[in-house]
């Protein structure tokens, strides 16, 4: 563990906290923060659904973490309260309602570009207030609703499938759109960015088993063995019979305007499969530090073993904190170009 001061506020207002937990999946998935308060605090205040600032160190004007509670769990002595970022309202909502979205030919989401698109689908859904888009930005290459959206859906779903669709193959190797959430001190903001380039950016940090490692271990991802391309007024399929004989049917569905013939969107597809089946393992480091990497931030790890070494992207972040320090876990990958709902499917 670290010394470190963290801080928990509730409306604005610092908590005496007994201990807790942060946790980050990426990948377009909610945020959570886990902690328990003295009775004596809790019991006497209605604290559902209060907004929910976790700062690392007292000192920090941005947090960490920032949602509303969405549980609390009473004992004889203690409270213990979860609450979540604004992604859990896009994917579950406070109310059903607050999630989904009923889109028709006279009202929806037709023509837009996917940066407008998701500011409308959140003035949809009223979750405006809970999540800002105004540094929004938009996907490279720049993508429309073309293809449009009907009937009643949930909200995180269209914006996943509009990151999905959303490719950019300027390098090697393509590359996809990732949306998540910043914080500006003030509000959560959902930004839209390329994924990093690991052949090209400048790892923020390096990590040795020397002086900043404290454990690795691995998780082995499921890979798409049918992957779908759609082109230009085009598709193409791409199976690897191997590879679904022995890892079952798992589908991946990318889009590519530059491509022309149901032939190119197939030989694009076993790109894709290739990347995929390369880089088919996550792992999981548990630092000395690091508290304040961001899901996309590059990273260098230096080990003994080979296996181990090389740049990585960060995909997700965990830390367990008491009122005097902390610990950190970062879950780590060199992810080739797939859709962010299918990442989140893994092999353990």
């Amino acid at each position: 563990m670290l010394e470190a001061t963290p801080k928990i506020c509730i409306e604005g207002r610092e908590v005496d906290f007994l201990k807790g937990g942060y946790k980050n999946d990426g990948n377009l998935t909610s945020a959570s923060l886990s902690f328990t308060l003295p009775l004596t605090f809790a019991g006497l205040k209605k604290l559902w659904n209060k907004e929910v600032t976790f700062f690392l160190s007292k000192h920090d004007s941005v947090p960490i973490f920032r949602g509303w509670i969405r549980r609390i769990k009473e004992t004889f002595s203690e409270v213990e309260l979860y609450a979540e970022d604004a992604l859990g309202y896009m994917s579950k909502g406070g109310e059903e309602t607050e999630a989904k979205v009923n889109l028709t030919n006279f009202d929806n989401l037709d023509g837009l570009t996917a940066g407008a698109c998701i500011q409308e689908l959140l003035l949809k859904i009223k979750l405006n207030n809970k999540l800002k888009t105004d540094t929004i930005g938009d996907t490279d290459p720049l993508l429309h609703t073309s293809s449009p959206f009907r009937g009643t859906m949930v909200a995180l779903d269209i914006v996943k499938e509009l990151l999905g669709r959303a490719i950019n193959t300027d390098g090697d190797l393509p590359r996809p759109n990732i949306g998540r959430i910043v914080d500006d001190g003030e509000y959560s903001q959902f930004i839209i960015e390329l994924e990093s380039d690991l052949e090209t950016s400048t790892p923020k940090i390096i990590f040795t088993e020397k002086y900043n490692i404290k454990d690795i271990s691995i998780t082995k991802k499921r890979i798409p063995t049918v992957i779908i391309v759609n082109g230009d007024n085009t598709s193409g399929r791409f199976i690897h019979d191997g590879a679904l004989e022995a890892l079952d049917r798992t589908y991946l569905e990318v889009e590519n305007k530059s491509l022309k013939s149901p032939a190119e969107c197939k030989e694009f597809g076993a790109k894709v499969f290739e990347a995929n089946a390369k880089n088919q393992y996550e792992y999981k480091i548990v630092l000395i530090g690091g508290g304040y990497l961001l899901e996309n931030d590059v990273i260098q790890v230096a080990t003994d073993d080979p296996e181990f070494s090389g740049i990585f992207r960060i995909v997700g972040k965990s830390i367990s904190f008491s009122p005097t320090d902390y610990s950190i876990a970062v879950m780590i990958n060199r992810k080739p170009p797939t859709l962010a709902q299918y990442i989140s499917s893994r092999d353990n």
